[in-house]
């Protein structure tokens, strides 16, 4: 015998973010390691989608800077593992938001995205309380405090759009 009372909880979909920098092993790896590990630590895996992908193809199948990682791991942030990846257009379709990390970033993004693109294309830098709105590439540099300053950004910037992320996502 059925009741007619009983109600099935409605799917939820899962929130999704892409970090795009231009090879994928510096500043949106580090982002992804921070907003991951945020995710984690509030609770909230069940409901994220969380990658990051390259604008070039360099990278492809290659493990993050071992700058990033180093900077990562002295943050506490261990465990994290991702290959290299190219941006495809189905990305532009399954994230609700794509994040790039400066202009030339943004401008290549808008430049590729499909016409039909359901993604919000934002710089990781708009969600920065502080308003650092670039986030410079540290990979061509040799001090680490470079990839210091890129891992203070990527933490305000993210921990910022998860707080606000039902804000980030409507507007």
């Amino acid at each position: 015998m059925h009741s007619g009372n009983v109600k099935m909880a409605a799917p939820t979909k899962k929130k999704s973010v892409l970090f795009i920098c231009l090879g994928n092993i510096c500043r949106s790896t580090m982002a992804e390691g921070i907003f991951q590990h945020l995710v984690k630590t509030n609770g909230l895996t069940d409901q994220w989608e969380i990658d990051s992908a390259a604008l070039g193809d360099w990278h492809n199948g290659v493990p993050p800077d071992d700058r990033t990682m180093r900077t990562l791991k002295k943050n506490g942030i261990t465990g994290y593992k991702h290959l290299g990846r190219q941006i495809k257009k189905a990305d532009f379709h399954d994230f609700d938001v794509i994040f790039g990390m400066d202009e030339d970033n943004m401008s290549e993004l808008d430049e590729i995205k499909p016409k039909s693109c359901r993604s919000k294309l934002l710089m990781l830098g708009e969600c920065d309380p502080e308003g650092e709105l670039i986030i410079e590439d540290p990979y061509y540099g040799n001090n680490i405090k470079d990839f210091e300053k890129v891992y203070e950004q990527c933490h305000r910037a993210c921990n910022h759009f998860l707080q606000n992320s039902d804000k980030f996502l409507s507007s």
